[in-house]
């Protein structure tokens, strides 16, 4: 018995063309350990608008009920060659229930249940999702589950990246993101230091009464000797950066080199041997990363994403991880949404501007039967 309803899929074509639009689109039926997700909920992430957004202009897009049409500018619709003339499905995580499923034995124990998924395609009325990936929500509703995989197991994932790597502090360069509150919240369970970097005061105050002890405006004029006084206070030569280009992670390695120099008992030419580690996990800016060393020697910058830590770790990790994510869901993991929208509403030009600045706090929430 297929079933029937709407989805959206986004098309880059080869002349910088983008289209999203929805689409009626029917179903296959589950099968072996596959569940079919009636989808309730959809966050709309930071990782979904690399697809869904990417750098169109979307100024000047064209809008009409359930498609806007708009323009990928060079060098950005070359550098994404790899993706055009191909009909893409979009929205990494979402939560709802199971209306079918395959013949598997995991699959058939989740029919009825209301589960958190990573379907890759939940801005859509039903989903194919695979039952060992699916979260069962219990009495948690879908709205509380729908963002219970990429933030709350991407914050966990940086805390056990650096216990593996024996760190005992974190620096983060967008502390007041949804996900930068979770890392707080866990950090100060797990008694991890943390160096939060915001941009607003009202967003160091947020992070304060969270209880973080270390954050760092980067608008203060003193910005800089406050980064060394947070670096030095806690060690943190260790760190995580969504934004990607231009100069954050290179201000942060400076300063780290500055703290790590001034406990250097002799002069080296070569800068201090102290190990400084960032990771980027995002491109909230799309431009080019600037590093200019001058930061010594013992450096490294690297990508850190979600699923390849997962494989890395091995599922027993994995599975201790998510029964943290569920037993805190509404607490240490919990998302705050600014607005509610439907698959339709989601590609208003007020909407799709909006939810593209990626304001902290203002996070949108796609319910595809609304």
């Amino acid at each position: 018995m297929s079933t029937t309803g709407k989805q959206l899929f986004t098309t880059l074509e080869s002349n910088g063309r983008l289209t999203v639009a929805i689409e009626d689109v029917t179903f296959p039926d589950p099968t072996g350990n596959q569940v079919l997700v009636k989808m309730e909920a959809a966050p709309i992430n930071p990782s979904d608008l690399a697809i869904l957004t990417g750098a169109a202009d979307l100024e000047n897009a064209e809008y009409s009920p359930g498609k806007y049409v708009a323009t990928m500018p060079e060098p950005f619709n070359a550098g994404s060659k790899a993706r055009h003339e191909i009909k893409l499905p979009a929205g990494n995580e979402g939560a709802g229930t199971v209306v079918a499923t395959g013949d598997g034995d995991m699959a058939k124990s989740l029919m009825g249940q209301r589960v958190a998924c990573v379907p890759g395609n939940a801005y859509s009325q039903y989903c194919i999702a695979d039952a060992k990936m699916c979260l069962p929500l219990g009495d948690y509703s879908s709205e509380d589950g729908a963002s219970a995989f990429v933030n709350p197991m991407t914050a966990l994932g940086f805390v056990e990246t650096a216990k593996m790597d024996g760190q005992n502090s974190i620096l983060h360069t967008v502390g007041a993101s949804n996900l930068g509150q979770m890392l707080t919240r866990i950090c100060n369970e797990d008694g991890i230091g943390l160096v939060n970097l915001v941009r607003k005061e009202e967003q160091a105050k947020l992070l304060q009464e969270l209880g973080t002890t270390h954050v760092v405006n980067t608008a203060a004029d003193t910005f800089m000797s406050d980064l060394r006084s947070a670096i030095d206070d806690t060690d943190a030569f260790y760190g995580f950066d969504p934004i990607g280009g231009g100069k954050s992670v290179d201000t942060v390695f400076k300063a780290m080199e500055q703290v790590a120099v001034k406990k250097m008992t002799e002069y080296s030419r070569y800068g201090s041997n102290t190990q400084k580690r960032m990771f980027i996990y995002g491109r909230l800016d799309v431009g080019p990363t600037l590093l200019s060393p001058s930061y010594g020697f013992g450096w490294t910058l690297s990508g850190w994403l979600l699923f390849p830590f997962m494989q890395s770790v091995g599922m027993e990790t994995v599975g201790r991880m998510r029964k943290r994510v569920l037993k805190n869901l509404t607490t240490t993991f919990a998302s705050h949404y600014k607005k509610r929208v439907s698959l339709e509403e989601m590609l208003t030009k007020e909407a799709v501007t909006d939810y593209r600045a990626m304001k902290t706090g203002e996070k949108y929430l796609v319910m595809p039967w609304k």
